[in-house]
């Protein structure tokens, strides 16, 4: 697999278009950060590590969320810096996802944070995605 990240996404929408209450992911340390920033940004209800039962390693369980009358919470999901070709974007110049209603997920030099916790530290970084 060439880039995880984008399959991350990918089973997470999946996983939503599909209603399903939950999805495993193939476990990494960036996909856990990511996992954590979506459960901080009210996205998912929670996620932890588990041992797969078919020894292929750690997977992360992650609890979908939904509204009261079955709404989705996650209504899109792109990637946005790739193998390929990486996006960065310095300090002044973080992007707002829909106007502030999305949330952009970015690596920076003070760890993963969301695109409004890296504009609240003045820190810039390659953006992994964004998500509404």
């Amino acid at each position: 697999m060439t880039d995880p990240i984008a399959d991350m996404l990918t089973r997470l929408r999946n996983a939503v278009n599909a209603r399903h209450t939950r999805v495993d992911v193939p476990a990494s340390r960036l996909k856990a950060e990511i996992a954590k920033i979506l459960e901080r940004e009210g996205y998912i209800q929670g996620f932890k590590m588990v041992e797969a039962a078919d020894e292929t390693g750690p997977v992360i369980r992650i609890s979908l969320k939904y509204g009261p009358r079955g709404e989705k919470v996650i209504t899109g999901i792109s990637r946005v810096s790739r193998p390929g070709r990486r996006v960065y974007f310095g300090r002044n110049d973080v992007p707002r996802v829909m106007g502030g209603l999305g949330t952009a997920i970015l690596t920076t030099s003070h760890g993963v944070m969301s695109g409004r916790e890296a504009v609240k530290a003045g820190v810039g970084g390659e953006v992994l995605c964004n998500i509404w």
